[in-house]
């Protein structure tokens, strides 16, 4: 019998970062003289890789900038780790699913932007980081909606696409989901809106963890 896996994206899915993110974005570009993006520029590319994520907020800067400002970006965040300033609460419910869908069998994965320190911090604060069998982030894979993520995820778990589901907030999570060929589920709480991920492929959005998981548990 081949394994269910259930791949969960991680910020404005799992936990909601957003205050975190943007003030690290605007200590970033503070740092380099530079107006801070607008709040909603900053949570629409959340989930790309650092460097892609600069890319799309500064697309006339050379890469060498954009790589630059991503080190600044996760210079600031440190920081704020240091000065207890990092916010990442569970979404209502997540943390119950996680336990429900770990007891029903399902295998659980995340595939996230964050980088490895970043998401065993995440994970590891919550004390949900022993529910998960196989953690992919940028540090180790090309940036979404690149299968990559999903693909190391099947091969480690035994998992087949028709096997698996990709949950996010985001139309990048749901264009990976699709590159990969799994079945993906959109999250309505998070950093792009329900239109969004239904267009970008998501089979349904989820308005709460109740209904997230009945859509994981449909056939």
């Amino acid at each position: 019998m081949t394994n269910r896996l259930v791949v969960f994206d991680c910020d404005g899915t799992l936990v909601d970062s957003q205050h975190s993110i943007c003030a690290a974005m605007t200590r970033a570009f503070e740092d380099v003289k530079l107006a801070p993006p607008e709040r909603l520029a900053i949570l629409s590319v959340v989930g790309l890789s650092l460097p892609n994520a600069m890319a799309q907020l500064l697309p006339n800067a050379e890469s060498d900038f954009h790589d630059h400002l991503a080190d600044r970006y996760k210079r600031a965040f440190q920081g704020l780790r240091r000065d207890q300033g990092v916010q990442e609460p569970l979404y209502p419910g997540m943390a119950d699913l996680i336990v429900e869908l770990d007891a029903a069998g399902w295998l659980l994965g995340v595939a996230t932007g964050k980088s490895d320190r970043g998401l065993n911090l995440c994970l590891t604060h919550h004390g949900v980081i022993d529910r998960f069998v196989t953690l992919q982030t940028a540090d180790r894979h090309p940036s979404k909606p690149h299968p990559s993520m999903l693909l190391t995820a099947m091969a480690e778990t035994g998992a087949a696409p028709e096997t698996t589901v990709m949950i996010g907030d985001t139309s990048f999570d749901m264009d990976m989901g699709h590159a990969a060929g799994v079945r993906a589920i959109g999250v309505g709480w998070g950093y792009h809106r329900p239109d969004m991920l239904l267009a970008s492929g998501a089979q349904a959005v989820a308005m709460d963890s109740a209904q997230l998981r009945a859509h994981i548990g449909a056939p």
